[in-house]
């Protein structure tokens, strides 16, 4: 093994490096820069050991800590240096103390693998920086989400603790310098956590840095735990260990368990516990939001009983009536709470327990939490909820969550060898999305995936194309859960079809951004902060939302074979979305061709044609392939219908012959827009605007992410220039893949000659400033499509890293990008493991990364459950049914339950 030993002092680290099978000893001095944090000056350490092999370290001096074994002072400060190593150096780091006699290589095995099981932060964190801990910290079930803040805290500039319910919204109206804007939001519900201790009958304690002298959280992926531990010291001279513990239950969803040990240091005397559901919370997660009504619950009623308080609640505008319920139990007596010790008195439910304590004791509380509304619930609230919180505990509730994640970790684990940074992230990423949606698989729920999840406010919760990124994650382990999500997009179809008829189409016309109802909720002007002015906001004409849509049926369809679905729900859908696209299209009797206008592509950056009177742009690249690619797709699928069932739905959705004559004849002669190098514009036009210096722009400002602000704050516009903030004219090479579309090219009359691809590739490469999270994952999987596994790498492990290090400054503070987590997920199996689950035939054509070792996992494909170990050499494939896939381009036969491994 190559070890490095690390011993820590005020001014400098001492770092020794020594194969265990070597004499030689290497020695490096880092001394410390004070005007540099401790954290930029561990980065020194990467530049002293480039080029040498490093398996794992080992702390001389840690201090002893019960949440981490590598905690080191430095300076009058304190840092867990292992942690920091790991995410630095991608390796394991132990404390000479924890070794043990197990010896080194058992204590680094034995960290490596909780490493790659916890998500933990050390330290106390303000502004930004906290809130994107706390959603990244996220409990939930998919009923509720539970921000990762601290129960003892209150929302302010460096805490949050939202709760937000899947599919609750509510619509306020804002009148901002005379012009009224409604906003439709998530509901950031009472704060039910709220948990916190008094010392002789002080107030209750509130996060203070002054009083905090260490706070180490830890996020348990194998159990779904939360575990927070706080090291206080109050200003009376009281120290205290306080560790909490919350979870969320997934088999009775309505409940969340919190468990508090509360343990004096240095007194005895009298403590009291304090619980309150606090009713007087606002939407105010998202800065750039604060200036409109966010004043969501109306207050209706609290009440108690013996052990238990209740908060009663309506939103404002849906009238949608909610109930949070806690019941606080453990040692000690029960009293009343005078209202006059607390703000906001009327709109709180409160309860406490005294207790008299002895020093070094530790003394356990639980607070159980109950939330309901009528949106899945029926019959009274109040009654549901008193007779939930007496049913539930922590136990139960711990056990529920250990049972799920462990069933669930069993089928949807992917296990790579050898990086421990993908294994961790790749595990956080599973976390988040199940955690997002389960409880949706019930049937109960009305709702979708939202693009932030159930962990923050930004994009005020709305339902975006950023499913299709994340259904194939889910089809692959839970069909059910991806069927439920679908039927959300099935019941909005009357308004998706209203909105295609106000707008003076035919069929359905998704809207960008769907809530409650499934209407238009994208906004018509924006605000942009560089400026502080309201720009118009034509973000709405992205139809491509419909397509995203259908491709979602069919993937769906492909890869679990739920037939039924696609007779009952799928087929309606699809052709009433085909029906939009035929009304969009108009002949051109000159070219002999069909146009799609007045839309946008994912791009976002490019809204309309410059000086144009006009809104949105013509033949968008990837917009057209994907209507041909849908056109296809309908005519196969109507083929493969009984007789009857397809006359009932074209009988229904008013699908005639005409409507197939058209299907063919666009799907034939849609245009695109090709230069002479064979490149495909990005739209009709996009060849003719100018280029922009980007080499200047990035001297100037640094970040040029948000390329649209810089240039509007610069009395500019992008739609008059060659960029983009995120793929487009080669987004369907991601949702397809080259063969398909180069074969719906020439299906239209276009060729690409070989190597088209890398040339398309390089050139919106250039042009593309990565404004969105998504960029960099459809990049990677493009640049791996085209064989640069150099480049691949480098988007994948920026995007995989996107929300932990919160690369965009400060967005994943306003809750986690599910999207760019679902599609990371994805994309280590369909291109890096290469199991294509998303072709008609299954096919495995890896690509491993330098860095991986082995990849593992397992995929349920057609009803077939297969299990995969891919190596760079080797593939080892075990199916639970007989079966045939494609291996390379060699057909190979499975029998059940017998492993196969082919070399490659």
């Amino acid at each position: 093994m190559k070890l490095i030993t690390l011993h820590v002092l005020d001014d400098s680290l001492e770092v020794n490096y020594q194969p265990t099978d070597s004499p030689t000893q290497r020695q490096f001095i880092i001394t410390y820069n004070p005007e540099q944090t401790i954290g930029e000056n561990l980065e020194n350490l990467r530049t002293k050991l480039a080029g040498l092999d490093v398996d794992g370290g080992i702390v001389d001096n840690a201090l002893s800590y019960p949440f981490s074994d590598t905690v080191v002072g430095i300076n009058h400060q304190r840092i867990d240096i292992g942690l920091a190593i790991a995410n630095m150096l991608n390796i394991p780091v132990v404390s000479r103390q924890s070794i043990g006699k197990a010896g080194i290589k058992a204590a680094l095995n034995t960290k490596r693998d909780y490493l790659t099981w916890h998500l933990d932060y050390y330290g106390q964190y303000t502004g930004k920086r906290n809130y994107g801990q706390e959603a990244m910290l996220t409990v939930g079930n998919g009923f509720f989400g539970l921000r990762g803040a601290y129960t003892e805290a209150h929302a302010d500039a460096d805490n949050y603790p939202g709760m937000y319910t899947a599919g609750l919204y509510d619509q306020l109206t804002t009148n901002l310098n005379g012009r009224n804007v409604k906003n439709e939001d998530l509901v950031n519900l009472p704060n039910a956590q709220s948990l916190s201790f008094g010392v002789d009958h002080q107030p209750p304690f509130q996060i203070k840095a002054a009083d905090i002298q260490d706070i180490y959280r830890s996020l348990d992926l194998h159990t779904g735990v939360l575990t927070t531990t706080m090291l206080v010291q109050l200003s009376t001279g009281h120290s205290l260990q306080i560790e909490t513990k919350k979870l969320a239950d997934f088999k009775h969803w309505h409940r969340l368990g919190i468990q508090y040990r509360l343990t004096p240091l240095n007194f005895s005397g009298t403590v009291q516990i304090y619980s309150a559901i606090d009713g007087s919370v606002i939407n105010d997660n998202v800065e750039r939001y604060r200036a409109f009504d966010q004043h969501h619950v109306k207050v209706t009623g609290t009440s108690q009983n013996a052990d238990a308080i209740f908060l009663e609640g309506q939103t404002r505008s849906s009238k949608v009536d909610l109930v949070l319920g806690s019941r606080l139990t453990g040692a000690g007596q029960a009293l009343t709470l005078p209202d006059a010790q607390f703000p906001h008195a009327d709109q709180q439910a409160r309860q406490m327990r005294t207790i008299d304590v002895q020093a070094n004791q530790t003394y356990t509380f639980e607070k159980i939490v109950v939330l309901f509304t009528s949106r899945e619930t029926h019959g009274d609230l109040l009654e549901h909820a008193a007779k939930e919180s007496q049913l539930a505990s922590f136990e139960d509730t711990l056990r529920s969550s250990t049972k799920y994640w462990q069933s669930r970790w069993a089928d949807m684990d992917i296990q790579i060898e050898q990086d421990m940074t993908s294994q961790k992230l790749m595990r956080v990423n599973l976390y988040h999305l199940f955690s997002a949606v389960q409880a949706i698989s019930s049937g109960k729920i009305d709702a979708s995936i939202n693009a932030r999840g159930l962990d923050g406010e930004a994009y005020r919760g709305h339902v975006f194309w950023d499913e299709m990124f994340d259904l194939p994650v889910f089809t692959l382990h839970d069909p059910e859960l991806t069927r439920q999500l679908l039927l959300y997009r099935y019941r909005r179809l009357p308004a998706a079809k209203q909105n295609a008829a106000d707008a003076g189409y035919d069929g359905a016309m998704y809207p960008w951004q769907s809530g409650t109802t499934g209407d238009e909720q994208s906004q018509t002007v924006h605000l942009n902060p560089l400026t502080n002015t309201w720009d118009p906001d034509y973000s709405s004409l992205q139809r491509h939302v419909s397509l995203a849509i259908a491709y979602n049926v069919i993937m769906y369809c492909r890869i679990s074979g739920d037939e039924d679905f696609m007779q009952k729900y799928g087929l309606e859908m699809l052709q009433e979305i085909t029906k939009f696209w035929i009304s969009k299209a108009k002949y051109d009797g000159k070219t002999k061709r069909y146009t799609i206008d007045e839309v946008m592509g994912p791009d976002e950056f490019h809204e309309n044609y410059p000086n144009a009177s006009s809104t949105g742009l013509a033949n968008n690249a990837y917009t057209n392939l994907m209507v041909t690619w849908l056109f296809n797709q309908l005519t196969a699928i109507r083929d493969q219908q009984p007789t009857a069932a397809l006359k009932a739905i074209d009988t229904k959705t008013t699908f005639t012959s005409a409507d197939i004559k058209q299907v063919h004849d666009i799907s034939h002669h849609l245009k695109l827009d090709l230069n002479d190098d064979a490149i495909i514009g990005q739209f009709e036009g996009y060849f003719k605007l100018p280029t922009l210096d980007f080499q200047k722009y990035r001297q100037k400002y640094g970040d040029i992410s948000r390329m649209d602000r810089i240039l509007k704050a610069e009395g500019k516009s992008p739609d008059a220039y060659q960029v983009a903030k995120q793929a487009d004219a080669l987004m369907a090479f991601y949702s397809l893949d080259a063969t398909e579309v180069e074969s719906l090219m020439t299906q239209l009359g276009y060729s690409l000659p070989k190597g088209a691809l890398l040339k398309n590739l390089q050139f919106y490469l250039d042009r593309t400033t990565h404004g969105s999270t998504l960029s960099r994952v459809v990049y990677a999987a493009l640049t791996a499509m085209a064989g640069n596994m150099d480049q691949s790498w480098q988007f994948f492990s920026q995007a995989l890293l996107s929300d932990y290090y919160d690369i965009q400054g400060g967005t994943t503070a306003e809750g986690i990008h599910l999207g760019v987590m679902g599609a990371v997920t994805f994309l280590a199996t369909r291109y890096y493991a290469g199991i294509d689950s998303l072709a008609s035939k299954l096919t495995i054509t890896p690509h491993l990364p330098h860095g991986w070792n082995q990849i593992a996992f397992k995929q349920l494909i057609r009803g077939i459950r297969y299990t995969f170990e891919i190596t760079h050499h080797q593939i080892t494939v075990t199916a639970d049914q007989a079966t045939t896939l494609k291996v390379m381009t060699k057909s190979v036969d499975l029998k059940p339950n017998e492993p196969v491994t082919i070399t490659y």
